[in-house]
């Protein structure tokens, strides 16, 4: 009883506020039939965007859009390659497939956006070489990263470092992926870097030099706002875990 009770008085304030805010009478129906749900779609599309404009609301915004339609914008990127096949809307295709993890089906289109592009767009190459090595092509991944050509901005060089880091150590060259996680872990924001470092050298047997490593993350995470932290938060919440183990075994 006091959860139907507590449904209608959502039901009614959502109503209120669609009446008294010249909101499409639409929802009403959407409010009254779908109870929850309903309101809960009405909270987000007129609710939300008048309460802030602000960075954190925009983020629950799309997060919500995402998981109630999440080929939302694959659609818009087939319709965008339909209208016109230039080497813009193949890649923004590429991107919604990639996203979706989608990994190889995005493959040609970035070859496509690639071939479309005069000279070499470094950009659409790093996405490629990403793309190949998520669907299981290292080979193509690792001849695109050694063939990419320096960037002007270190934070590009440093993903496709971090790109060839997994690489490597996919491969088994541990000790090149164990050198290049630590020179880009002490530049790159975030901690992947950190985390991935870490698993590796616990892979590896070698769990006290995990630890500082797991602390740097740990330290680096309780920085971030909770929007950031949530995109990778199972990756956080493993490291916070075995940095927890390490501490208690005395490691």
């Amino acid at each position: 009883m006091p959860f139907f009770a507590a449904a209608v008085l959502i039901q009614i304030l959502c109503a209120v506020h669609c009446v008294r805010h010249g909101r499409n009478q639409m929802w009403l129906m959407v409010i009254i039939f779908l109870s929850l749900p309903g309101c809960l779609a009405y909270f987000i599309f007129e609710i939300m965007p008048d309460l802030s404009g602000r960075r954190e609301v925009r983020a629950v915004k799309a997060a919500a859009v995402k998981a109630f339609d999440p080929e939302r914008d694959l659609r818009r990127a087939r319709e965008g390659l339909d209208t016109a096949d230039t080497a813009a809307t193949r890649t923004a295709l590429a991107d919604a497939l990639a996203a979706l993890g989608r990994w190889r089906e995005a493959i040609p289109h970035y070859r496509e956006a690639a071939a479309k592009t005069p000279g070499s767009d470094r950009t659409i190459q790093l996405r490629l070489a990403k793309a190949c090595f998520e669907a299981g092509e290292s080979k193509a991944a690792r001849e695109l990263l050694e063939s990419l050509p320096p960037s002007g901005s270190q934070s590009e060089n440093d993903r496709a470092s971090l790109l060839l880091a997994r690489l490597l150590e996919e491969e088994g060259e541990t000790a090149q992926a164990l050198a290049l996680y630590a020179d880009i872990g002490a530049r790159m924001p975030g901690a992947e870097a950190q985390c991935r470092q870490a698993a590796l050298l616990i892979a590896e047997g070698r769990r006290r030099e995990a630890l500082p490593v797991l602390a740097e993350a740990e330290k680096r995470a309780r920085r971030m706002d909770r929007h950031e932290r949530a995109r990778d938060a199972d990756m956080y919440d493993w490291a916070a875990e075995q940095l927890a183990a390490l501490r208690q075994s005395g490691a």
